[in-house]
């Protein structure tokens, strides 16, 4: 029999998809209208080119509807009384959005300032990097999570010293949002990706740790809504508003369960799009030659005759077949 907690998670799950559905069919007319397009370049597939001026930055979308529906909940709570549980939703929030919010700035420099450039990449990392020493030490301050990392496959914590512990998740923090980053480049193909992730975070904290279920609920709920207009063809795309949103929150929703680790299994998709990206600027610098065709590595499968479908369908099967793999080992 289906237990209040899985009722609720249900009923908000389907609650955000419908108020993102919703977000999605006000804002992107809004989006057309002050031509915020997609800038494609020139060097990509040639694909590529017919999504010039698609209405981007659209990542406002699930993130205003992941903050509608966190918000009900959090009222929700205070009202039956579980106000600890309430507390404890809207800082992961706050913190998530900030990593949004850097994205914003930039998509907005660049779509609306027409600034192609937009934020200077050093002001990027800067911005990444105080929310991120933001979010690592209010979780060791206030919540009772310290500084132990569950080791995959072993089935152990372990304790890290806190002169450890702070800069790795730091790293893990910065790395997962510049993975998801960049994986951000084929229709639906990050949404898809991502929605995966953050299911198996959410189904591995199911009894446990309720805000992360809950909040992993939600988020899967505006992710697919979203992914309506996301779906080759593109109505709308996420940006680095919502690329950079997402990425956050994988990190800090794996960092509160103590499995940052495990996502060198289930995020392998992000993991193999930066190793590509390394591999070929560092290959490209030592002898003049490519190793992809082209890098991030959805794009080398793209010249290589996939379709955008079919790109999508399998990274996601690949992310799915991990992620099983992920449960098995914790």
């Amino acid at each position: 029999m289906m237990n209040f907690q899985t009722y609720f998670q249900i009923s908000i799950l389907i609650a955000s998809f419908i108020i993102t559905v919703i977000l999605a069919l006000i804002i992107i007319p809004i989006l057309k209208k002050i031509k915020v397009g997609q800038i494609e370049r020139d060097d990509g597939p040639k694909s590529h080119l017919k999504k010039q001026g698609t209405p981007t930055m659209g990542g406002i979308i699930f993130m205003l509807g992941i903050e509608i529906c966190t918000v009900i909940s959090y009222i929700y709570y205070k009202k039956i009384g579980e106000i600890n549980l309430a507390n404890k939703l809207i800082p992961i929030l706050c913190l998530t959005l900030g990593f949004g919010i850097v994205g914003f700035v930039d998509d907005f420099k660049k779509l609306v300032l027409k600034n192609t450039k937009g934020l200077k990449p050093s002001y990027k990392m800067l911005g990444l990097l105080l929310i991120s020493i933001t979010y690592v030490i209010l979780i060791l301050k206030f919540s009772n999570i310290g500084t132990g990392i569950i080791i995959p496959i072993l089935k152990k914590e372990i304790i890290l010293p806190i002169y450890l512990y702070i800069p790795f998740a730091i790293f893990v923090i910065l790395a997962t949002t510049n993975a998801v980053n960049l994986t951000d480049g084929v229709d639906g193909l990050s949404s898809s990706v991502c929605a995966i992730i953050i299911a198996c975070l959410s189904f591995l904290s199911m009894g446990k740790v309720p805000e992360v279920s809950i909040l992993g609920s939600i988020a899967i709920g505006a992710i697919l809504g979203f992914l309506m207009f996301n779906l080759h063809p593109a109505k709308v795309m996420m940006g680095d508003t919502g690329s950079l949103f997402l990425g956050g929150l994988i990190s800090c929703l794996a960092l509160y369960l103590k499995l940052p680790l495990l996502l060198i299994i289930i995020a392998l998709i992000p993991i193999l799009e930066t190793l590509s990206v390394i591999i070929q600027v560092a290959y490209y610098k030592k002898t003049g030659n490519r190793i992809f065709k082209m890098a991030p590595l959805h794009h080398h499968f793209e010249l290589s005759g996939w379709n955008e479908n079919k790109v999508v369908r399998v990274f996601s099967v690949v992310t799915l077949l991990a992620c099983i793999i992920g449960l098995l080992v914790v």
